[in-house]
């Protein structure tokens, strides 16, 4: 903020502090990315950027290609994680995947950890408890995503055309 960065966030219900906060500091150049007929979340009423859906289906797939459209247009990533969010877990393995930085406050440890890399991720991993490792390992099927491998996003749009 000090250096007037545009910051984009999305409209998730989990991202209400962080848009609070940036309200609460009057922030105006905010851009929020929004899917749907509806934005959730908007807490300043900034600009926002409309998403086409794919589908009708407010599921995990539907809300993750406003994710990466925001992936696209950002030139690193801030991420607040709970070691538990499939979201923002995939969208720091996406960042990673386009040599994007992704800075992530893990609000259970309250550190701030900079990946620049595969390998940094691994080590942040290591951090999370063993249920919630797992937990994630079969929801985005961590040990089979490799950094060249196609993101998750791509992978379920090729399952879904078969």
């Amino acid at each position: 903020m000090q250096k007037g960065y545009s910051l984009l966030v999305g409209d998730a219900n989990g991202v209400d502090r962080a848009q609070q906060y940036l309200f609460d500091k009057n922030y105006r150049n905010v851009l929020v990315y929004c899917v749907g007929q509806t934005c959730r979340n908007n807490v300043g009423q900034w600009e926002t950027k409309w998403v086409r859906e794919h589908s009708k289906v407010k599921d995990f797939h539907y809300y993750m290609i406003k994710d990466l459209e925001m992936i696209k247009d950002t030139d690193y990533g801030f991420m607040i994680w709970d070691t538990k969010s499939k979201g923002t877990l995939n969208n720091i393995i996406n960042l990673l995947r386009e040599n994007k930085i992704v800075i992530v406050y893990v609000s259970s440890d309250k550190k701030f950890y900079t990946l620049r890399a595969w390998n940094d991720l691994e080590e942040l991993l290591s951090r999370c408890d063993k249920p919630s490792l797992k937990s994630l390992e079969k929801k985005l099927h961590l040990s089979q995503r490799e950094q060249g491998e196609l993101n998750f996003a791509q992978q379920s749009n090729l399952a879904d055309a078969r």
